[in-house]
């Protein structure tokens, strides 16, 4: 209790000077973002408010790009404290928020994920390679040494140990983090397994990645929003039908879903924590540094949100599905927080 309460004054103390440019007029703590953080952030604001006594933060789910889209627009009571992610800020994102003002952004790396493809739980078994995803999804793919529009109507077209079920996934929207991983983990890599795509990106990488990450659009693949509820809910009424969403959700529908394996490698804690499982991805929060020592109880509920009790080993978020980081790398999260170091401009 002495090191949360020591780093809380210490994150206040940091920020105060460099914080005039907020305007304090919200009295609680505002989170956007992400879907697949959503919860996360909701248990620690649940936990922050019964400790401290505090308005409960207000925490939203408009997917990664929502998230930062309204993180960026400014400085100021208006505009969210937090960016849930699941993914890192892009370039782009981070020119955004400099150029409406927010120049100094904390990043905090929370846990890991894993991005799962579920059937229902009374539906076939499916064991994917990595090429398959881009084989079956993409929008052109590379046949007989040419590119022609995605012909395969089958999973058992494209790969003959899969099911002879129709290619139907259901899956999040383009302004989500869960696609954009996604699209890099699965798609790309699974493109760069063939000798001119891999030459491709070595070339052309902005070309490849629209070559790799272009899904079809003849409805093989359903953009499902950002409700994962409602996926499960598919996959339970849809005969044949996949969803694709984070494994935390997956730990909580275990009773009417199950999971594919990818390269013979199923989804678990310890197969995502390792990166063993080909499509695991670490989850992030962002903070306005200008707006701790401003909005009431900021700087308190980053500290509930780094604790041990929260996100380490055996803390209440990994009950909840997160997979926690390895304790070193969770004790220098927690060393920046107080030093309030800004991140650096991402590399793209």
């Amino acid at each position: 209790m002495k090191k949360i309460i020591l780093a809380v004054a210490a994150v206040a103390a940091f920020a105060v000077a460099g914080s005039a440019s907020a305007q304090a007029s919200r009295d609680y703590v505002w989170a956007a973002g992400s879907s697949t953080v959503f919860p996360f952030t909701t248990r620690v604001a649940e936990n922050y408010g019964r400790k401290s006594g505090a308005k409960a933060p207000k925490v939203e789910s408009l997917g990664t790009g929502g998230g930062f889209k309204a993180f960026c627009a400014g400085i100021g009571a208006g505009t969210p404290d937090v960016a849930n992610a699941s993914r890192p800020m892009k370039k782009s994102e981070f020119d955004a928020c400099k150029a409406k003002g927010v120049n100094d952004i904390l990043e905090i790396k929370i846990g890991y994920d894993g991005i799962v493809i579920a059937t229902a739980k009374t539906g076939k078994d499916y064991a994917f390679r990595d090429v398959d995803f881009y084989l079956a999804l993409s929008k052109d793919v590379l046949r007989y040494g040419q590119y022609v529009k995605n012909p395969y109507k089958g999973w058992h077209q494209i790969n003959p140990n899969l099911p002879k079920s129709k290619i139907l996934m259901y899956g999040p929207p383009t302004t989500s983090g869960t696609r954009d991983s996604w699209n890099e983990l699965a798609l790309e890599a699974g493109a760069a397994k063939f000798p001119a795509l891999k030459a491709l990106k070595a070339s052309d990488e902005k070309k490849f990645k629209e070559m790799g990450s272009a899904i079809r659009e003849d409805g093989v693949w359903v953009d499902s929003g950002e409700n994962d509820n409602a996926i499960i809910g598919t996959l339970t009424k849809t005969p044949g039908a996949l969803g694709v969403f984070g494994y935390s959700f997956f730990e909580e529908n275990m009773d009417k879903v199950k999971v594919a394996t990818i390269n013979g490698v199923a989804p678990t804690p310890e197969t995502i924590a390792t990166g063993k499982y080909p499509v695991s991805r670490s989850l992030y929060i962002y903070v306005k540094k200008a707006h701790i020592g401003v909005t009431p109880g900021l700087d308190a509920f980053i500290n509930e949100y780094v604790s041990d009790a929260a996100t380490g080993k055996g803390g209440y978020l990994q009950q909840r599905g997160l997979i926690p980081l390895p304790a070193a790398e969770h004790a220098a999260i927690k060393g920046g927080i107080k030093t309030l170091k800004p991140m650096a401009r991402p590399k793209s």
